[in-house]
């Protein structure tokens, strides 16, 4: 369940330096020609006690980056490593983004603030330490519609242009630079664990679970703390995998340095939404061998949370993790039907049921080419609303599974909102974002965006509207 805004006073809170500098080292931001504030999450900003900057201030903290008062004195680029489309690679690290502050939330969370496109630090290997400004508008959008439907993500907080051209091999180029600030719920990473266990320091190991258990967590490290976080990242990465699925989201790149340990999703690059139920659908040209693809992402996040267990095999015995690890697919069996009847906006029946209705939802999505987004814009609450262009569809072959097996669920919620009589769904395809993209590029033109950023939040407000 996704936590909403909830305003609070300016809490900080660095809590990161309980770990004494062994996960991170301190660098400095790039000097940046040009700071053009592009956007600033004023949705999020109050509830971490920021709303009350002015703009001139914003750019100062999040575009030249002077620490916020009471917080990090300076910047700190995180240390990991990570298997990288299964290929282990110690050779990396934040190389174009570090944690600049920590704090506390309205709902009393530890939340960092941390960058994108900031600068080269010692771990930027041949990059430039920048993010394209079309990278930073993507990143905007794949979080605003992930937080509507439901999934736990990471926040575009801030999104500054530098003034910067950048050359890149995958954009026309040079192409405008911009540096993200996002707001995070702790940016601890798997890869963080592995490069601990591969440097072979298990005391740092295990005081980094006690951290994660006490602050990202909130629960006190009991006896065997390792097992204990291992069965709360294996439940957060389950729900995680099954609300991809339930958003139609294709994420790209789950390599382990991109796995959150708190299972919140973060890191956008490369991503995409399905058009139509394929489990084959692949986000990133250089996932040659669909690694990554829409289907298989459950069994990427799997395979990613079992390095995570290897790594605690330093710290802990067998007997201690593997009840938690065998588990996983029950948990994500469990949570991808719950997820996919929270999108139909119905009341869960049980196990059995639940998973026959997603069984009959796949066959019928898969075999008609319907559009995701149209199919649960069309049977919001469990029955078709109005009339649709997937009429033929709806009642062909293909769904009569379907339509027998959700007849038997109630609505769970209210359609009252004006979204629900609007005639298409909002949905996030590709090309609608090269089109806003181009009205940025060629035009200057941020008023697209804008209005999509509403559309989007506004289809939040609808789906957040239960049965009283």
């Amino acid at each position: 369940m996704t936590i909403a805004p909830q305003a609070a006073a300016y809490q900080p809170d660095p809590r990161i330096e309980q770990l004494g500098g062994r996960l991170s080292d301190p660098v400095a931001a790039a000097a940046f020609p040009k700071t053009i504030l592009r956007f600033r999450n004023r949705r999020w900003d109050k509830t971490v006690g920021l709303d009350m900057l002015s703009d001139e201030q914003w750019i100062a903290h999040f575009g030249r980056f002077e620490p916020l008062p009471g917080n990090l004195a300076q910047p700190l680029a995180l240390l990991y490593h990570g298997h990288q489309f299964r290929n282990y690679n110690p050779d990396i690290g934040d190389g174009r983004g570090f944690l600049f502050a920590q704090l506390r939330d309205g709902a009393g969370r530890v939340l960092d603030l941390g960058t994108k496109g900031s600068g080269q630090t010692p771990y930027s290997r041949f990059g430039d330490g920048r993010l394209t400004l079309k990278g930073g508008m993507r990143e905007i959008l794949a979080t605003e519609m992930l937080e509507a439907l439901g999934v736990e993500t990471s926040k575009t907080f801030s999104l500054i242009e530098t003034g910067e051209q950048l050359e890149r091999h995958d954009e026309p180029s040079p192409t405008r630079a911009s540096v993200l600030v996002r707001l995070s719920h702790g940016h601890i990473r798997i890869g963080s664990f592995q490069r601990l266990a591969t440097l072979d320091e298990p005391d740092t190991l295990r005081d980094l679970v006690g951290y994660t258990l006490s602050n990202l967590y909130d629960v006190p490290p009991g006896n065997a703390a390792a097992g204990q976080l291992l069965d709360l990242v294996c439940r957060r990465t389950a729900q995680l995998a099954a609300s991809y699925m339930a958003a139609g989201f294709v994420h790209g790149v789950l390599n382990s340095d991109n796995i959150n340990v708190t299972g919140e999703s973060f890191d956008y690059g490369p991503w995409r939404w399905v058009p139509t139920w394929d489990p084959g659908f692949t986000a990133a040209y250089f996932d040659h061998n669909n690694l990554y693809a829409f289907g298989r992402q459950a069994q990427a996040i799997h395979w990613d949370v079992v390095q995570f267990a290897k790594t605690l095999r330093s710290i802990a015995e067998a007997e201690e993790l593997t009840p938690a690890l065998d588990l996983w697919p029950g948990h994500y069996e469990q949570a991808v039907a719950h997820a996919i009847c929270v999108r139909l906006g119905v009341s869960p029946r049980g196990a059995e049921a639940d998973l026959n209705l997603l069984t009959t939802m796949d066959l019928g999505l898969q075999n008609s080419k319907v559009g995701v987004d149209r199919f649960f814009f069309d049977w919001r609450g469990g029955r078709r609303r109005t009339a649709s262009p997937a009429d033929a569809h709806y009642d062909g072959e293909h769904f009569a599974d379907f339509a027998a097996a959700i007849r038997g669920y109630e609505s769970a919620v209210s359609l009252d909102h004006a979204y629900w009589s609007d005639p298409e769904p909002c949905s996030m395809l590709i090309d609608e974002v090269e089109a806003l993209w181009s009205a940025i590029d060629q035009r200057d033109d941020w008023a697209p965006l804008y209005a999509k950023v509403a559309a989007i939040r506004r289809m939040g407000e609808a789906m957040r509207e239960l049965v009283d």
